[in-house]
């Protein structure tokens, strides 16, 4: 009996798709019956391995007794998942998958409490390769949990558990962390979808560091539609985190009708002689073509380059500064092969460290402009499959192998999702890659979309069917993105000359911090002044941003009386739209309002 029929699906199961317990939900069904569920499916599946820390069944069916009644406009409500054991839960063991480094943590990780702040129900933390350090999932003293379609490979790493749980159909979706490719590898040996989002994204805060700059928390779930779903949920710029970055996560609209995508040559694609995974591959890039994809072959050598220096490199260092005092304190207490390799960190130098820098910059420089000419890039996200039994006799050689269209995506500063494409010909799980530049996680998979579309799909292990989905067209492309800082904003007086015209809003932002504010003087409406000033000198100031139809922009100028006027103005990412500004000279009667930095906030204070 294989993994996957052992967690196979009865008759009376409930799909846990986002789209299928929304619209049991909505039904009657309760969010204690899934929870049932989900319990009754951890014992039929029988692999204690999967979790490291499994909460109290009894204490979840009264956390979802508490939801109350359904309620939509919470996004997650009544949605079991699960989390990487190197995310923290206020009161719960964090381990990293070894037991001699365990701490308690007093604050939940932020991208945990968005998600239970949507309705999500966490079921508990779940088993990895030690220190996050690992793409094939067995490096852990838990015992590695077996693979969900076929024990004999092995389950991906680290996030071992993460994926594992959500392919058994006992999580609708679970966070994992991806560095190296810890996201994306375990999906495509579990049939399952695996979004690495943009760096900064999601926030790290929470997240035991294994590379520091390089982490980011990953998601798992049956398909691209919910994996995508929780990132926009997860979202949300947090400022405590000092490698956060405030990136916008739109709703998934059609990918555009003739995306530009680059594959690996002929002469630099790896496939370490599986056939089967070659022919897997092509079928994925004919859907493409037969999309209207435009393919073209880049030489992957600059990247498998990069790739190389992750492990290689200084990076390893990082990972040195997590467990440095356990090394010191207690080194027989880590994993052996886990213990090795960060070991080698010991040898490197800050002139290495200084050198390995360079080099990046050098690689990224050469290709760079190449992958520009891209709307993505499509890879195969394994080039074959390892078995448990071939890392008891190498425990590096296929891990090594496993990175190779993963390892230089971080280092890249790239986004990605892994998704499944229908099975092999041998019959185990097809998965391709789609990668995308920052901040194009919506673009990638919007593509991955097309992917998953396969007849012979499956979602993971559980033989639920799959789901027909269909996304909305891309928008008009011809609109003009203004931000608008005082009386336009939501809910004040002159918002409707925005509205009027079709405008749109986008987000909430702030500008760089080298504008001052000011409250205009006069009678009528009362309106702000927002004035560029020298850099440092000034601050960050609220503003909204809009998309308005580029043909009612002219009529919408026309209501702009002086001394305001539209210019550019820079954000606090370094990016610039057109906006209020303030002539200068009208601050001289103003109030200066810099320091409250928000319209609305000073509104307020008035009142």
């Amino acid at each position: 009996m294989t993994a996957g029929q052992l967690g196979a699906k009865t008759e009376t199961d409930i799909p846990l798709t986002l789209t299928s317990l929304r619209r049991h939900y909505s039904k009657g069904t309760s969010p204690q019956a899934v929870i049932r569920q989900v319990f009754s499916t951890i014992a039929r599946v029988e692999d204690p391995r999967i979790f490291i820390s499994l909460f109290d069944e009894k204490d979840l069916l009264a956390e979802a007794e508490s939801l109350g009644e359904y309620d939509p406009s919470r996004p997650l409500w009544g949605v079991p998942f699960v989390i990487k054991d190197n995310i923290d839960v206020a009161g719960h063991p964090t381990t990293a998958a070894c037991p001699d480094f365990t701490y308690t943590p007093e604050e939940t990780a932020f991208v945990v409490q968005r998600l239970q702040a949507a309705g999500a129900l966490l079921i508990g933390k779940t088993n990895l390769d030690q220190f996050a350090t690992g793409l094939v999932g067995v490096r852990t003293p838990y015992g590695a949990p077996r693979n969900a379609i076929d024990p004999e490979i092995v389950p991906g790493g680290s996030s071992a558990g993460s994926a594992v749980a959500v392919a058994h159909g006992i999580a609708t979706f679970s966070l994992g962390s991806d560095t190296a490719g810890s996201g994306r590898v375990p999906a495509a040996l579990n049939n399952i979808v695996g979004l690495k989002p943009t760096l900064g994204a999601l926030s790290s805060r929470g997240l035991l560091p294994a590379c520091r700059t390089l982490d980011t928390v990953s998601v798992f779930a049956l398909t691209v539609s919910d994996a995508y779903d929780v990132f926009r949920t997860a979202a949300s710029f947090d400022p405590a985190d000092s490698y956060a970055r405030d990136i916008e996560a739109p709703a998934l609209v059609k990918p555009q009708t003739s995306p530009r995508i680059g594959i690996p040559s002929a002469e630099s694609i790896r496939f370490e002689g599986d056939e089967a995974q070659r022919a897997s591959f092509a079928e994925a890039i004919s859907a493409l073509e037969n999309a209207g994809a435009e393919i073209i072959e880049i030489d992957f050598s600059p990247l498998f380059e990069i790739a190389q220096m992750l492990y290689s490199g200084c990076w390893v260092a990082e990972r040195y500064v997590t467990t440095q005092s356990m090394l010191t304190t207690n080194p027989d207490g880590m994993f052996p092969v886990t213990r090795k390799i960060i070991e080698s960190a010991e040898s490197k130098t800050a002139a290495d460290a200084f050198r390995d820098f360079y080099q990046l910059k050098e690689l990224s420089r050469a290709i760079t402009p190449v992958l520009d000419q891209y709307e993505a890039l499509c890879v195969p996200t394994i080039p074959t499959f390892p078995t448990v039994a071939d890392l008891e006799t190498d425990p590096v050689g296929p891990n090594n192998m496993l990175g190779t269209y993963t390892n230089f995506v971080n280092l890249m500063d790239m986004c990605g999702i892994a998704v499944p494409i229908g099975p092999r010909k041998d019959g185990r799980p097809g998965s391709v890659t789609i990668l995308a530049k920052v901040g194009a996680d919506a673009e990638a998979a919007a593509l991955a979309t097309i992917l998953e579309a396969s007849p012979m799909r499956s979602l993971g292990a559980t033989g639920w069917p799959t789901e027909a989905i269909s996304l909305p067209e891309q928008p008009a492309p011809d609109m003009f993105r203004v931000a608008v800082c005082g009386a336009h904003m939501l809910g004040l007086p002159l918002n409707h000359t925005l509205t009027q015209r079709g405008a749109t809003f986008v987000r909430s932002h702030t500008t760089a911090a080298n504008y001052t504010f000011h409250a205009l003087s006069g009678s009528g409406i009362a309106r702000p002044g927002l004035i560029r000033t020298a850099e440092g000198e000034g601050a960050n100031i609220a503003v909204e941003l809009w998309d308005m139809p580029s043909i009612n922009f002219g009529s919408f100028m026309q209501t702009v009386p002086s001394p305001l006027t539209i210019g550019t103005i820079i954000l606090s990412d370094d990016t610039t739209v057109q906006g209020f500004l303030c002539e200068p000279f009208a601050a001289v009667d103003a109030t200066d309002i810099t320091a409250v930095a928000d319209w609305r906030a000073y509104l307020a204070q008035g009142e």
